[in-house]
């Protein structure tokens, strides 16, 4: 891609992106992702019906006159995000691929994480993590991160989850909010999530194409596996075989929800074909 048309998508991103975090998620998402805790702020004199317990000894007997403690909400976050750079993510049928849409839900996340003060960081992952952009402040950083949205290409292209978790848990030493952003078409990372969701708040965020979910009657057709690279023909006038292949869908999709609960992980499903907002504005909502 040339310079030129690599600003002008940057540019088109930006614009998108950063007028949906200002304009609609601003409120959501300062309401549904907190800091982590309570700082000090000042001490000031007793009022009547200030709580007691916040009262500062050491002050009130300096002055002999009651005074106390005043905290506030320290709401400086550090926000990562997981990107699946995988080969199943170049798949897209109806409307965009599913890595133009994790590229703008990615773009929203990080203005809306900017517009609140928060640093902003990426991992990108395969089957083992491609790049660590650290978490950074500024208009700057977010262009940045966007360009590299657009213009990464992975070294590898299968998906193991699993490392890029163990990877937020031992080398991401502050906690973090971690939005994970996949097609989750991965086994075995169970427990490395319940790990990385003590330790940071992991939400997950599953963007699919509805192609995927059910294999059209179009005959005998070659599939290719995106990131193993290998072929199989497939019937597809064979209504066993496409009813076959839509149970595994189901399955697979209904496991890996199971999954996200039990480990006490916040997630919300998005199709290349809907509007991310409204799944967007959801997620928010319930975590409000």
């Amino acid at each position: 891609m040339e310079a030129s048309d690599l600003l002008k998508k940057v540019r088109q991103i930006e614009i998108k992106t950063r007028g949906l975090s200002a304009n609609i998620f601003a409120g959501e998402y300062h309401s549904a992702f907190k800091g982590r805790g309570m700082t000090f702020s000042e001490v000031r004199e007793y009022q009547y019906g200030d709580d007691i317990r916040n009262i500062d000894w050491n002050v009130t007997a300096r002055f002999n006159n009651p005074y106390i403690k005043v905290f506030e909400e320290e709401r400086e976050l550090t926000v990562l995000l997981m990107i699946d750079v995988s080969g199943s993510r170049e798949f897209g049928t109806s409307y965009k691929f599913k890595k133009n849409v994790i590229t703008e839900i990615a773009a929203v996340l990080a203005f809306s994480a900017i517009q609140n003060n928060d640093k902003i960081g990426v991992i990108f992952f395969s089957d083992r993590i491609e790049k660590f952009i650290p978490p950074k402040k500024g208009r700057r950083h977010i262009l940045h991160i966007i360009r590299e949205f657009i213009t990464y290409t992975p070294e590898h292209r299968e998906t193991n989850i699993s490392e890029a978790l163990k990877y937020l848990t031992n080398a991401i030493k502050k906690r973090s909010t971690a939005f994970i952003i996949s097609d989750f078409i991965d086994d075995n990372f169970e427990d490395a999530l319940k790990i990385a969701n003590q330790k940071h708040d992991v939400v997950a965020l599953k963007v699919y194409d509805q192609r995927e979910t059910e294999i059209p009657p179009i005959g005998m057709i070659k599939l290719k596996d995106a990131e193993t690279g290998a072929y199989q023909w497939a019937d597809t006038s064979n209504r066993a075989v496409r009813d076959a292949y839509h149970k595994w869908w189901m399955e697979t999709d209904e496991k890996t929800k199971r999954l996200f609960s039990k480990c006490g992980v916040d997630n919300v499903s998005v199709s290349t074909d809907e509007d991310y907002v409204k799944a967007l504005i959801s997620l928010f909502k319930k975590r409000i």
